[in-house]
Order: C-alpha cells, then structure tokens, then sequence
C-alpha cells in the first residue's frame, strides 16, 4: 500500500471506539492505494499427504482505461511506505509501466450506463449529422458548386449499383485515378464509399445532398476497429425496413464494443471475482485493512457503519479466517509462537520453521509438521522460497503455510474436506471464523456476523496481555485548540483544581493542539462540560480567575464529549492538526448542549506524530509500527 495514515491523528488510539476505529480504516483504504496484490491457492493433495501451493505476484495500478473518461484516480503517498517498498527493491517502474488496471463493480455499472447512453446518442446520429439538411444553408457560390458536383457523381455511382453497371468506371481503384477521396466497399453486407479527403464542412454538404435528393441512401458515421479513427460511409439501403435494420445493427455493434471495452477495463477486479465466486474459505494476516482494500477497490465505496460493511462484505467474501486471531485466541498456540511475536514473519518462522528455512535440514522439519509443495512456473520445490522479502505473493504463502500448520496442530483432518466449501464448515475452526482484528493495540475484534465488536473471542488465552481495559467512553471528554505548550500534566492539574485529584483517571493526547480526558465519573465529565461552556461565554474578570481558564488561553480551546470526535473522524478531510479539522468540519454548538458538525471543506495534509499521557507528565508515541507493517503484509 503506499500508506496507512492519511494524518497523524487517524492513527489507531486507547480511546477509539470500534465505530471509531472502522471510520479510521476506511479513511486509509479510500485515501491510498494498493499496488502490489498476493494470492496463493492452497490445495490438499489426500494421495501423498501435502499442501500443493500455487503463489502468484500481481502489480496493479489503477490507471484509467474507460474510453471516454475524463476522470483520474487520485491516491496518497505516505513517504515512510514508499521508503519500505524501496527498501525491499519494490519494482516502482514495472508497477507504473506493467501494473494491471481494475475497475470497481460500482465503477463498471455507472462506466457501462454512461457509454450505453453515449452509443445510443451516437448511433441515433451516426445515420444523420448535428443539423438536418434543411438546416444547412448555400452562403458561397463554391458550396452550390460543389454539392451539385456531389450529387452528380452519387447518382451515378446510385444508377451504378441499381442497372449492374461497372462502379469500377465511376470511381476507379487505380493509380491513375485524380480523385482519390472515394472508396468503395461494403458495410455490414451493403454496397457503399467512404468519404476521404473531405473537410467536416464538405461533409455536411454531402450529407445535406444525400438526405434531399436520395431517400435510399444512409450517411453513416462509424468508428474504425483497426485506427479507432472515425469515418463516414455513404450506404445504399434498399428499403425503409432495410434502412432501420442498418440503423439497429450500427447500435447493436457500438454496444458491443462498449461492453468490449469496459470488460477489459474490470482487469484486475476478474481475479477478485473468481475468488469471490468459489465462496470458500479466504485466508490472511491481521487483515482488516487488506479487506477494506479490497472492499473499497473491487467492490464500491465502503459503507459508513461497520455493521453495514460486515454484512455487505459477506455477501462476496462469506468465510474469513484471520491467522493473527486464530495463534492470539488458542492457548495450543502459545507456547510455539510469543503473544508479542504474531506479526507474519515471526509467526511463519515459529509454526513452519522448515518451510521458513528454505533448505532441508533435517534439524528444522518435524515430521508432525504439515508439508507444502509449491507450483512456480511450472516448477516444483519443498523447500521454495522466492527471495523476495515483503513481496505480497510470498507473505499470502507465508499466511497460507501458518493457516496450514495452525489447521494440523489442531487436529484437523485434511482429506475429510474435500467438500465445496473446504474447511469453512470444519467445527475446530469455527470459533475463529469471521473474526478480525479491528485494532492489535487495543484487543478490538469485530465480528463480520453481526458488525460489532466481540468480547470473547481471547477468553481462552492465558497471557496477561488479553487483558484489554474497558472504556466507558460517557466519562471521556474531547478538548481541542489547545496551547501547543500546555502538557498533559498542566490539563490534569487544572481539572483537579476544580475537582479533585481523582476526577481524571488519563490523559491521552492526540496531537499537540487535542487531548482526550477521561473523567472516574460520568457526572464530573457532564459538569466540566458545562463550565467550560459557561468560561467560554463569560470573559468577565471572575473566569479570568478560574483554575480552568488556562485551558482557555488562545481563545480557541473547545470542550465536547465522545460523539463529537465521532463526527470529526466521519470527516473525508483530515487536517494535519486535529483542531484545524474541527474547525474544518465546523463543530457547532446544538440546542441540546452537545457539539454537532454542520458542514465540512478542506484537503488532506500531514505532520507530527501523537503522544500519550495517563498519570504522570511523559508523553510517548502511540503508532504501533510493528503491526502496522505486519497489517499491509499480504498487500502492498
């Protein structure tokens, strides 16, 4: 992908709601894209009892190649991706040059609509020009000339046709000829000449000729398969009935060529497809983001909610099978793989060491372990590796190899799922089926059955890690257009002047201009609300005096609760500052106290990183890099 974060404050936070955290994701698979795409078939082969793995590497770029369109794809670049893809001799000039083009299933229906109506419009002209004969009007004595010149040779070349006379004598094919401007040939079965040579204005005036003195005659604009240059035919046509006939098989051909070439516009979206249709188990590595991707880029615009984009998602994709989630949630796992060590690499180095190795030593392969033999180029190997680090067609074999040998240690017996549906009906895997990691960070799963977080899924795991702490998101409060030099322990320290040491049980900035405070009360959060509203509308001396007014200094700071933040992540803007985006989205306040967003405009920009503060006054960084790259691993 050519990055994650279109702003510092899109990155993933303690205090992001699942809602949250799904508006977070879309923004980065609306705003970036991808262009490098790994799949890896994995087949049982019950004879001689190994996985058969087919990997193949896909570059794709999202060019446009509807014909007709004047719209370009737009994406960001973050640089730190783009300094990872080069860093692991990603191939930029083949991506740029050879990268396969895709077109949505949105983008194809709205593509094939809007060129039905262009071809219609143009066979609809194509047997009469942009005026009518009665509208073009003699203004030189050189156009009367010429049109009866034109109506000279025509009739001619007509009595030709109709007495069996030689046309050859009328308009000759030779070398000798002084009047190489007509053709003769015949289209779609009937006699006729095109017109070479001609300006657009002599055209009209044979077109003007046609139309008032021969009634069997069809002037006919047609696009050339070969130059796709456009040319004009006179056309004999010997009846009315005829005459509609042409008329219906010129329509007929430009829909098929319509339909020709978006087809070959879809690209890349055809393997999406064929993987959608077999409706079986799709495997990948902390993969919410990949599927986002895939959402967005194949399918059509991502839903709002989350719930909505569960259940539209499962109507392409009905079983999913995130490996990160399955090696976190099942103790057998733990002791192979270290609760801190699930990112792809570390993961396929644990579980499939042999395969990892990419030798056979004797020392790394146990017998026990599932075996993989892979189908490259018509080549075979046991011990395949394609010495390409990060390339997306080797981390989907990796995620393969890890499903695989999580399967064999779970005891899965491989030949009893030779069914349709493979090992998405096994019973030891469905507990893990359709669960993804919405966040690493933070333990949030989201459950494409229902849309909403789930809360069991790491039960079963004994690391203290698993222990997620809740958050009563009624006690965070939202403050914004803060001094850039005001510290999280300067926020706590105001606070507690008003309540008490206790009120504020963390602090977390977002960036240097916003912070989240979490209140031990609902009601002490509702009352700081309040008396920051009642600062900001009185500058008299008494709230100059307030503890709380050196949250106020600046006059910009702004106090909301969680819904807020909420509206001013939906934002499709994103501003380097989060209070630059507030202000963008123009948070205003409404009749029932709350703050609501009432209309939005900006572009997209980037700047520094966030921190966080929860008792004490050191801030760090909250970014997760680790995950992150292990989130793009089988996209890039």
């Amino acid at each position: 992908m050519t990055g994650v974060t279109s702003t510092p404050w899109r990155e993933s936070f303690e205090f992001d709601r699942h809602d949250i955290r799904y508006l977070k994701v879309k923004d980065s698979a609306e705003k970036f894209a991808v262009i490098q795409f790994g799949v890896c078939p994995f087949r049982w082969d019950s004879v001689k009892k190994f996985f058969i793995a087919h990997p193949h590497n896909f570059y794709i770029f999202p060019r446009q190649e509807v014909p007709g369109s004047d719209q370009s794809y737009e994406f960001l670049c973050q640089t730190t991706s783009l300094d990872f893809l080069a860093k692991y001799q990603f191939d930029f000039n083949t991506c740029l040059s050879e990268g396969i083009s895709y077109l949505s299933r949105i983008q194809e229906t709205a593509a094939l609509k809007r060129l039905s109506s262009v071809c219609l419009d143009e066979s609809s002209e194509s047997l009469s020009g942009s005026k009518k004969a009665e509208d073009l009007q003699f203004t030189r004595m050189v156009d009367v000339l010429f049109a009866e010149r034109m109506k000279i040779k025509i009739r001619e070349w007509r009595d030709g046709l109709l007495h069996g006379s030689n046309n050859s004598s009328i308009f000759p094919q030779t070398s000798d000829n002084p009047d190489q401007r007509f053709q003769t040939i015949f289209f779609k079965t009937r006699p006729a000449f095109v017109l070479n040579g001609f300006t657009s204005h002599q055209k009209k005036l044979i077109q003007m000729v046609m139309e008032k003195h021969f009634n069997d005659l069809a002037f006919v604009r047609v696009t050339d398969e070969e130059t796709l240059c456009q040319r004009q035919l006179v056309v004999y046509t010997d009846s009315n009935e005829d005459r509609d006939l042409l008329m219906k098989e010129i329509k007929d051909c430009l829909l098929n060529e319509t339909k020709r070439k978006v087809k070959s516009a879809v690209g890349f979206r055809k393997v999406i497809d064929l993987l959608s249709s077999e409706k079986k188990l799709v495997v990948g590595h902390n993969c919410f983001l990949d599927f986002a991707h895939i959402y967005g880029k194949f399918i059509g615009p991502l839903p709002w909610s989350a719930e909505e984009y569960a259940t539209s998602l499962r109507n392409y994709f009905p079983y999913i099978m995130d490996t990160k989630v399955l090696l976190n949630a099942n103790g057998s796992f733990q002791f192979s793989v270290k609760k801190s060590s699930t990112s792809l690499s570390n993961a396929f180095a644990s579980l499939c060491p042999g395969i990892a190795s990419g030798v056979k030593d004797p020392s790394l392969v146990d017998k026990l372990c599932v075996q993989v033999e892979v189908h490259v180029d018509e080549q075979r190997s046991l011990d395949w590796n394609s010495g390409a680090k990060h390339e997306a067609g080797y981390d989907a074999f990796m995620t393969g190899c890890i499903f695989a040998e999580a399967c064999n240690r779970l005891g899965v017996d491989f030949d009893m799922h030779s069914t349709t549906f493979g090992l998405a009906d096994e019973k030891k895997l469905e507990n893990y089926i359709n669960l993804l990691y919405l966040s690493w960070a933070n333990g949030d799963i989201i459950d494409l059955r229902t849309g909403k977080r789930n809360t069991d899924c790491l039960a079963s795991s004994t690391t203290p890690k698993t222990q997620f702490r809740e958050v009563d998101f009624q006690n965070i409060v939202l403050l914004w257009g803060l001094q850039p030099t005001l510290k999280p322990s300067g926020i706590r320290e105001c606070i507690s002047r008003v309540f008490s040491q206790s009120s504020v049980s963390s602090i977390y900035l977002i960036d240097k201009t916003a912070a989240f405070v979490q209140f031990s009360k609902t009601e002490t959060a509702a009352e700081f609300l309040d008396m920051m509203e009642s600062l900001r509308s009185n500058n008299g001396p008494i709230s100059v005096l307030h503890p709380l007014s050196k949250l106020l200094e600046g006059g910009c700071t702004r106090a909301a609760n969680y819904e807020v933040y909420r509206e001013i992540c939906i934002s499709p803007l994103s501003k380097v500052l989060f209070a630059d985006q507030a202000e963008a989205v123009k948070i205003k306040k409404s009749r029932s106290g709350s703050l609501k967003s009432i209309s939005e405009e900006g572009m997209v920009k980037e700047d520094e990183r966030l921190g966080m503060e929860n008792s004490d006054d050191n801030a760090f960084h909250s970014s997760d890099e680790k995950e992150r790259t292990s989130f793009a691993q089988s996209f890039r």
